[in-house]
């Protein structure tokens, strides 16, 4: 008979399992982890010191961003960086979810979406300083840009509180799929995000029309600067 997991140890699984998944991102970012080469979870898991399982986990979770992808009797394969055209095509499909999704929460106005939506800027904002603040060498613990990952983090903390609210559960998990956050850290790994007071000014302006009430104008905010994010991730990529 199998036994119940209490609640502390499935709190440290799930733990692990993100902390193995965060490493395994951070590979796959810097070309640790190259395009096209094929994912030993057995050499994954002796690296990181744990068993197969949360390396499987990990990896069924990575799938869904993009960055890697199952190939038939060979297991996990690195997918190449995104190209201009994949960069094109990742931001038209987020323009067509997060615009209406934009329009929708200004016209719902949930009672806790300002309070949220204000805290997930100024996070925003004070990530962004971090990043104008980073000296080029501290890295984290896997080894990325300190600043990188709670840049992104923060960042997409914005989106998803828009898509939280939307009313529509559907939109939400569309978005999620498409892996933009990650694919968008994978642009900019080697130097840092270049992009960070017009990505905090854009949000401020989608952020503005949402108090004003207004669901036309949050919609143009939100359209304007995912076409911006799309302009800058086609000139990076």
């Amino acid at each position: 008979m199998e036994v119940p997991l209490s609640p502390t140890t499935g709190a440290l699984r799930r733990a692990m399992r993100d902390d193995v998944r965060d490493a395994v991102l951070a590979m796959l970012m810097d070309g640790r982890l190259a395009a096209g080469t094929s994912v030993s979870i057995d050499q994954l898991a002796r690296d990181l010191n744990v068993s197969q399982t949360p390396v499987r986990e990990a990896l069924v979770e990575i799938e869904a961003t993009g960055l890697v992808q199952r190939v038939a009797r060979r297991g996990y394969q690195v997918a190449p960086p995104m190209n201009a055209q994949q960069a094109a095509e990742l931001a038209d499909a987020r323009l067509i979810v997060e615009t209406v999704a934009a329009r929708w929460a200004a016209r719902l106005k949930e009672p806790d979406l300002l309070p949220q939506l204000r805290a997930a800027h100024r996070t925003h904002e004070d990530a962004a300083w971090a990043v104008r603040e980073w000296d080029g060498v501290t890295r984290d613990r896997n080894q990325l840009p300190v600043t990188l990952m709670p840049y992104f983090n923060a960042d997409w903390g914005f989106h998803q509180t828009i898509l939280d609210h939307c009313g529509n559960g559907y939109l939400r998990r569309m978005v999620g799929g498409l892996g933009a956050s990650v694919q968008r850290m994978r642009q900019n790994v080697r130097r840092g995000p270049l992009d960070t007071e017009l990505a905090v000014a854009e949000h401020a302006r989608v952020l503005a029309a949402i108090e004003a009430g207004d669901p036309p104008a949050a919609e143009a905010a939100m359209r304007a600067h995912i076409e911006a994010v799309r302009e800058r991730s086609i000139a990076d990529a």
